[in-house]
């Protein structure tokens, strides 16, 4: 057994990971938008960003997720 790495068994990206991960972090992003909103509204203007950031975050990791299972069913 050698430490470099060879072709067989090796691949770069794996299809079976970035459709839970990424539908785990909108889930998640989408939480945290939706817990900042509150706070936001009562404290200072520039609170208000941090949940549209969070939003941001979360509409954009849904969107990578169905590019990836759209991808998928290329195949």
């Amino acid at each position: 057994m050698s430490n470099e790495p060879n072709d067989e068994g090796w691949t770069t990206f794996t299809d079976g990971f970035i459709v839970p991960i990424a539908g785990l972090l909108a889930l998640l992003f989408a939480v945290m938008a939706g817990m900042s909103v509150f706070p936001a509204l009562s404290g200072s203007p520039q609170d208000l960003l941090t949940p549209i950031i969070f939003g941001g975050a979360a509409i954009l990791c849904f969107r990578l997720r169905r590019r990836a299972i759209e991808a998928r069913g290329d195949d």
